[in-house]
């Protein structure tokens, strides 16, 4: 294949597209949570604001494309074609490493990931060159650019330190100037937060921006002759003592006289900072190995060198990167930036962890959660000790948070966090990220921006007695991905560069396309995840404030819960009875979702019942009781779902003819309990909850038989002791969950004879 270098080369630009698309879903998090969390502004605005600020920072990030070239191997030491093999092997891991994590809803690093793929695949090329020219293995530090690669890894995972302990500080001594009442604040003290906060995100735009534009070099006379560059470097004090009394009488008049909420502006700044701080520093993480690769292949193709003979020295030297390419590659983020679904998944991750109020927690805690959360515990009450009490009562005042009706159909619109909170965080990592990036230093900003939003979160405690062990479990587990990126980076980057070269012509088609099969499936995969979430079927929360009305509103889920049963109970009949280990997979993965449903609307419980009118309270014994019915039916098909899989995927040995023929008898009555109430609960006609009810004896009197049988045979016939096992549990959580559903027409009859019907019969007389 004459012309696989080129095929290359347009493979290559192909996944830098897929590359901005994926990363981009991943990296969104690191600007748009603090915006979104706190709902200063609408979501419209938010990514408008965030969209400018990518498309600027992308057309000032020309000089972190050496990193890629340069920055982790020394170019000189391999040849044009050993190059394009590290560059596509990285680029593939690259794609696949991060739709992983963004399938998961899970925030990593695509600076770890870039930098620990460059680093696998040049070291595998190395060994294979090291190997192949009998030399030995120590050699391959001469292949890598050891300093310039041990300064990146070791700023990366200092800024998970840095940015924690940092956040937490500043976020600490803004609480307690401003408190949560920060709006009832002198305005002096606004502007002051206003001042310190625009001061420090403007100077690194300014710095940021300024740095990657040719003006930046050129001398001005009303500098002194000096370049703007040097000037903004040599007259810091000066620039952020002059900006800060500017920005500070500015937010005061904003404040004064205009009334505007100068908290919204500053998350609006720091926003398209961060945006713009994020598409300078990660932009190479996407487009800055296909653009190498690209230079890299304009020199070989004007040396009529071989391939194998051409030295990459040019990569070693500075190569400015065409505008246009930086504008269009921006372009592609903030397309994907609107329409990515993924992109929401990360930030509800990240907002979860972070919120001041309650959320359904993701994480479940696990010892090292446990030890943390007990040795702040521990260092909390040590302070209690030392600091006089008076100094306690003023620090408690200003943490105190303002009381806020908690209404169940409303607490779900509050904001994750205040916009001090949001300001602080947006403020911090700003600085943080676009220190690194003039300094060249590919700092992870999603490192930087999670860190300082957990930082923020623990000083501004929201990590409360009931949350702490879940949000600590939550940041150790993201932590923990984080160092799992870098293994996985590193070795499957290496792997694929060691496939290439075995056989280049014959491996890169397999390996693109595989990469290819794995996205397209990725995609469909997500997109059945979404639309499941979003189905009518799912269980919706109780809002109703009286009995009358939550027994018209929960009618809509147990006929849910009634449709969703009949036919998980079915499908595990089926399956046991065909053997059909798919079909029972399948089916376990229903009563998983459906228990998941169950459990959420009784985490709700409390929302519900602060929701209530005096009057109405009995209404809340009425749903305790329904939901307990309706978890003791879920428990009891998840049983029956996990016996039956797990029979058959032990290769147990099937059930006997008889035992079936007893199982579908059970089957069918159940079906017809269910179908007729189903009916019952869809058209809210209650009245005929009795005469279902009456069938239950009918059906534990199946059951009773069906007992005494089984019994019978094991005592005779029956020679396994797996088969009686699975058959009597069977039956017995049968009984369960007929018990279970009878209860929950009983109550619900009751309920309605005493509540609904009354009141149906007043209307009529009127």
């Amino acid at each position: 294949m004459e012309n696989i270098y080129l095929y290359m080369i347009i493979a290559l630009a192909f996944l830098a597209i897929a590359d901005l698309v994926v990363g981009i879903s991943n990296d969104a998090v690191n600007f748009l949570n603090s915006a979104i969390g706190s709902k200063a502004i609408s979501f419209k605005t938010i990514m408008i604001v965030a969209s400018v600020g990518v498309a600027v920072g992308a057309i000032f990030s020309s000089g972190m494309m050496e990193v890629a070239r340069k920055g982790i191997f020394n170019p000189s030491e391999f040849m044009f074609n050993e190059i394009m093999i590290i560059f596509m092997a990285v680029m593939i891991t690259d794609i696949l490493l991060l739709d992983f994590f963004n399938s998961l809803g899970m925030p990593t690093s695509t600076t770890v990931s870039i930098v620990f793929e460059l680093l696998g695949a040049a070291v595998a090329m190395a060994l294979i060159k090291i190997g192949a020219n009998g030399g030995d293995f120590s050699e391959v530090v001469n292949y890598i650019n050891t300093s310039k690669a041990s300064q990146i890894i070791f700023g990366i995972l200092l800024s998970v330190v840095v940015a924690f302990s940092i956040g937490a500080l500043v976020q600490w001594v803004s609480r307690l100037l401003l408190s949560y009442n920060f709006e009832r604040k002198a305005h002096w003290v606004g502007a002051l937060f206003s001042g310190i906060a625009l001061t420090a995100i403007t100077y690194f735009i300014f710095m940021k921006g300024l740095k990657g534009t040719s003006y930046a070099k050129q001398s001005f006379d009303i500098l002194g002759g000096e370049t703007m560059k040097d000037f903004l470097e040599m007259q810091v004090l000066t620039i952020v003592l002059i900006s800060s009394v500017i920005w500070s009488l500015l937010s005061y008049v904003l404040i004064a006289f205009a009334k505007v909420n100068i908290y919204k502006l500053i998350i609006i700044v720091g926003t398209f900072a961060l945006a713009l701080a994020f598409a300078g520093n990660d932009l190479v993480n996407f487009i800055g190995v296909p653009v190498a690769a690209y230079n890299a292949f304009i020199e070989w193709s004007a040396s009529g060198v071989s391939a194998s003979e051409f030295p990459m020295d040019v990569l070693a030297s500075k190569v400015p990167t065409n505008n246009w390419l930086l504008f269009g590659a921006g372009m592609v983020m903030v397309v994907t930036l609107w329409f990515s679904t993924k992109a929401k998944d990360v930030v509800k991750t990240s907002l979860d962890l972070s919120s001041q109020g309650e959320t359904k927690e993701r994480f479940q805690p696990n010892t090292l959660s446990r030890g943390f959360v007990r040795f702040a515990m521990g260092a909390s009450k040590f302070s209690a000790y030392v600091l006089p009490t008076s100094w306690q009562e003023k620090i408690e005042q200003q943490f105190e948070q303002p009381v806020i009706k908690l209404t169940q159909n409303k607490v779900h619109e509050l904001p994750a966090f205040d916009l001090v909170r949001a300001a602080v965080n947006l403020m911090v990592a700003a600085v943080l990220i676009s220190i690194a990036t003039s300094y060249k230093l590919p700092l992870s900003t999603t490192y930087v921006t999670f860190m300082v939003a957990m930082g923020t979160s623990l000083a501004d405690r929201a990590w409360g007695s009931e949350s702490a062990v879940y949000r600590v479990a939550g940041v150790l587990n993201v932590i923990g991905g984080w160092f799992f990126t870098a293994f996985s980076a590193f070795s499957a980057a290496a792997l694929v560069a060691y496939l290439l070269n075995l056989n280049l012509e014959v491996m890169f088609p397999i390996l693109l396309l595989t990469a290819i099969s794995l996205l397209i499936r990725s995609s469909i995969v997500h997109r059945k995840k979404t639309q499941e979430i979003a189905s009518d079927d799912r269980l919706k929360k109780t809002e109703s404030s009286s009995v009358q009305g939550v027994i018209i509103e929960s009618a809509e889920n147990i006929g849910n819960v009634l449709n969703r049963g009949k036919k998980i109970y079915a499908a595990a009949f089926n399956g046991l009875a065909q053997q059909n280990l798919d079909s029972l997979k399948k089916n376990k993965k229903q009563i998983i979702k459906l228990s998941d449903e169950v459990d959420e609307l009784r985490d709700n419980i409390f929302y519900f019942i602060k929701n209530l009118d005096e009057s109405s309270i009995g209404a809340s014994n009425f749903y305790i009781l329904i939901l307990g019915y309706l978890q003791d039916m879920a428990q009891s098909l998840t049983y029956i779902t996990k016996v039956s899989h797990k029979h058959v995927h032990n290769n147990h040995k099937k059930l006997k003819f008889n035992q079936i023929k007893e199982l579908s008898q059970i089957n069918d009555a159940i079906q017809q309990l269910f179908s007729e109430a189903i009916v019952v609960f869809n058209s809210e006609s209650f009245e005929k909850i009795g005469s279902i009810i009456e069938q239950k004896n009918e059906i534990s009197g199946i059951l009773k038989s069906n007992i005494e049988a089984q019994v019978q045979r094991t005592r005779t016939e029956e020679s396994s002791p797996k088969n009686t096992t699975l058959y009597f549990s069977l039956l017995l959580e049968t009984k369960d969950l007929l018990n279970a559903t009878t209860g929950l027409l009983e109550e619900y009859h009751t309920e309605y004879d005493s509540s609904v019907k009354p009141a149906k019969i007043s209307d009529e007389n009127e």
